[in-house]
């Protein structure tokens, strides 16, 4: 298993390997939050929540950390 999201640091890029469907709000799925897409941390709010990231289908996307928790990324070596 990888991390989740809310581990990254900002800079860090990931590619998604698992989302739960049951606990993740349908419009980030529509937003580009689904498995195999690459998605990068861009900004940490100042008291860690939420986090802004841009997913590469374009979308930029705040979300808090506790729904990042549960997307699933294998980072990606710089």
């Amino acid at each position: 298993m990888g991390t989740t999201v809310d581990l990254l640091k900002i800079g860090e890029k990931a590619i998604i390997t698992h989302v739960d469907l049951d606990k993740i709000p349908m419009k980030l799925l529509e937003m580009g939050c689904l498995p195999g897409n690459e998605l990068e941390v861009i900004q940490i709010a100042p008291f860690g929540d939420p986090i802004y990231l841009n997913v590469n289908n374009g979308s930029h996307l705040a979300i808090r950390m506790e729904t990042a928790h549960e997307i699933e990324v294998e980072l990606i070596a710089k």
